[in-house]
């Protein structure tokens, strides 16, 4: 009795050595075992850390170089894709490149490339950081143009243009209208205008009214009917004065739109 006392008692120090109950001590022996087992055998579990990270360190390159060279011939494809596409847009001379440029340091998920998009709006300009060379309404044409050049693998829902036919008109407006239709056949597109070629290209028309009492001023948006956007067409190419002439151009643009699709 005094034998089996004085076990429990040693038992008892234990639970109260490390914290646990009495009854987890049996647990508790177990994980020790186990790491006392992995501390001994370090160097051997290092040594296989070693060579699995080297192993996946040649996996990555040899993924990542593969991913860098179909980025190379792809970016030469879309840059020739969209600079054609420049050339409609009123940008005449245009150039539109995508850089590829191996990135040293440490692996990303993106892998090892820094992918930049230079632009020369003029020619004879040299290429520059979209950011920093191409305009506003540029911006928009551009962005325009690489929507429509990756349509088919590019799954944004909503585009939004703020006056993209910014500097253009007559045919070029039209193009751009075209493009923007084309673009909301697959996914939904507002673009804010004044050019009645681009209106007439779309499938909904909104018109933004401001109204004030002298005190107050506010600003509506009203969904326009198929004869509330002849008028507004009208309004656009004709101004102030609408004549029946008028009406007539502003309804065949609208119906030439449906008939181009």
């Amino acid at each position: 009795l005094a034998e089996l006392d004085g076990q429990l008692s040693r038992l008892h120090d234990l639970a109260r050595k490390h914290r646990v109950a009495p009854g987890e001590l049996g647990g508790l022996r177990d994980a020790l075992r186990e790491e006392a087992t992995t501390l001994l055998d370090a160097d051997n579990s290092l040594t296989q850390l070693e060579a699995g990270r080297d192993q996946a360190a040649e996996a990555y390159a040899a993924a990542a170089a593969a991913l860098s060279d179909a980025r190379s011939a792809t970016a030469a494809r879309l840059a020739g894709t969209i600079t054609a596409s420049l050339q409609e847009l009123g940008m005449q001379g245009g150039v539109f490149e995508v850089a590829v440029t191996p990135r040293p340091g440490r692996p990303t998920v993106h892998g090892i490339d820094q992918i930049s998009f230079l632009v020369a709006a003029n020619p004879g300009q040299k290429p520059g950081a979209l950011n920093d060379v191409a305009s506003g309404g540029e911006l928009s044409r551009i962005s325009l143009a690489i929507q429509v050049a990756t349509a088919n693998c590019a799954r944004v829902p909503t585009l939004i243009f703020d006056e993209v036919d910014v500097g253009i008109g007559g045919a070029t407006a039209e193009i751009v209208g075209q493009l923007l239709r084309r673009l909301g056949n697959e996914r939904q597109v507002l673009c804010v205008t004044h050019l009645p070629q681009v209106a007439s290209q779309a499938h909904q028309q909104l018109r933004v009214v401001k109204r004030s009492d002298g005190a107050t001023t506010e600003t509506r948006i009203d969904a326009l009917a198929e004869t509330d956007r002849v008028d507004e067409i009208a309004r656009m190419l004709g101004g102030v004065s609408i004549t029946e002439q008028t009406r007539r151009h502003a309804d065949e643009m609208i119906r030439q739109a449906r008939t181009g699709e």
